[in-house]
């Protein structure tokens, strides 16, 4: 059942709901009195034991949320592993197990535990043999924990996923597979994530039982979408105009959508002698270099990709930000797909469509299919000439080692985040990619260095690994 934002009018007193008087105690000491829209649509379902999917990003209040329903739900003279929250990195792991911490200062004798990559193993093995009420940790470790059957979850009655989609997009899918398998069926399954890819309904069509679905923001609505046509006289202006279109417009990621393969790789070399940061996505490239194209764009260490309408198939980036036709594509309903990949999730995107005189018919033909009329507009002044180009904020390191090799996303997250060789923090670390023989992280490029220094001397699975940085 979906409930839109819009349409909800209940009390949004949190002493409205059906908490106990010492939970009551913590959120007043807290000064939480009026609960967040997605406080006031999920807490109700997930106090009566339902399985919950809901749209959170930070700041919404989900920790609140899911904190209170596993507090409420717990027994604390049941001293066994009752809740159990997973979360993308160590720092979203501790901001978390602080939350519940905060929430639960009026109950006596709640005990919960963080289990997390980057730290000593040994260690934990006590602290899981003096028991816990509620882990809260990183998908690597903790999967690392109940293969080595250090960690029990018979009694697990309610798992929450937090950011599934960040753990998702960093590997972490085959964790996630391995620790739920591990879990009694007849839990209470919370999933919490800002953005709602196919992998999403995938995985919750598999752990969840008939889930209620919250969404916050609007879905996928082509209103969203900002669209600008520009005249261009020949193949020369019609360069120079994407180029100050770019200068106009920094973003993270742009796609220029090409009619033929020819004109993508051209577009994109003469992009790259500019300076711009870009990687052409065509069928002539082999399988290898595509994926690693698509990779690298995904993981925001490329932020200009050039590809045809076919090559582009498959491309899911849920935060495109702007997408420029360098020619109006064949037909309308291929121009209505293309700027549909920018303006995903309830977000404003752009579309930029750059069309000659010999184009007029095709663009004709797109105003029937957006019932407007279609005028040019000016492009920038030449002035934007002297902006920097836009360079990507994140930088990807391949590693000679993959699955075949037993290294997992976990193994990754943790030697970067280590101690020792400077510090790198979870938030610095991007998409994790672990293929057979190969696997790819992305860092931001402020500690690149460190990042090279770290996995170049440290250890995986008790071995070296090379690593390399991937750049033009």
């Amino acid at each position: 059942m979906n409930t839109p934002a819009d349409k909800y009018h209940a009390n949004t007193d949190f002493s409205s709901l059906n908490l106990s008087q010492d939970l009551l105690k913590s959120l007043s000491l807290l000064s939480y009195q009026q609960m967040t829209p997605i406080q006031a649509q999920s807490l109700p379902k997930m106090l009566a034991g339902k399985d919950v999917i809901a749209q959170g990003k930070t700041g919404s209040g989900k920790t609140a949320a899911f904190g209170l329903a596993l507090l409420h739900k717990l027994q604390v003279k049941r001293f066994r592993i009752q809740s159990m929250v997973l979360c993308p990195t160590r720092e979203l792991a501790d901001q978390v197990a602080k939350e519940i911490r905060k929430l639960a200062r009026t109950i006596h004798n709640i005990k919960v535990l963080t289990l997390c990559g980057g730290t000593p193993f040994g260690p934990q093995i006590g602290s899981l043999e003096h028991g816990a009420h509620i882990i809260v940790g990183t998908p690597g470790r903790i999967e690392e924990h109940v293969i080595k059957g250090t960690l029990k979850l018979d009694d697990l009655n309610l798992l929450v996923l937090d950011e599934a989609d960040r753990m998702l997009e960093m590997g972490f899918e085959s964790a996630l597979d391995n620790i739920i398998e591990r879990t009694p069926l007849n839990r209470q399954t919370l999933l919490f994530s800002a953005t709602f890819p196919k992998q999403i309904q995938s995985i919750s069509e598999s752990i969840m039982t008939e889930p209620d679905v919250v969404t916050i923001s609007a879905s996928e609505d082509k209103a969203n979408i900002n669209q600008h046509f520009f005249h261009v006289s020949d193949d020369d202006e019609r360069f120079e105009a994407a180029r100050l279109l770019l200068l106009d417009n920094p973003v993270e990621s742009t796609v220029i959508f090409c009619n033929t393969k020819k004109e993508t790789q051209a577009v994109c070399t003469k992009l790259q002698n500019d300076g711009f940061s870009a990687l052409a996505l065509h069928g002539d490239l082999e399988q290898r270099d595509r994926d690693q194209t698509l990779l690298r764009f995904a993981n925001k260490s490329v932020s200009i990709l050039v590809a045809t309408d076919v090559a582009a198939r498959g491309l899911d980036i849920d935060s495109l930000d702007l997408v420029i036709n360098y020619h109006i594509a064949h037909d309308s309903e291929v121009h209505i797909h293309r700027i549909g990949r920018t303006g995903r999730a309830g977000n404003s995107g752009k579309a930029l469509s750059l069309f000659n005189d010999k184009e007029s018919y095709k663009v004709a033909l797109l105003e029937d299919e957006l019932e407007r009329t279609i005028t040019p507009e000016l492009l920038p002044s030449t002035e934007v000439l002297v902006k920097p180009r836009l360079s990507a904020n994140m930088a990807t390191i391949q590693i000679d080692g993959g699955k075949k090799q037993k290294v997992r996303p976990g193994d990754i997250l943790g030697a970067l985040t280590a101690k020792g060789m400077g510090e790198i923090k979870g938030a610095n670390v991007g998409k994790i990619n672990v293929f057979d023989n190969k696997a790819y992280v992305a860092v931001q490029k402020k500690v690149l260095k460190i990042a090279l220094k770290k996995l170049t001397n440290g250890k995986m699975k008790g071995r070296n690994f090379k690593v390399r940085h991937l750049a033009y």
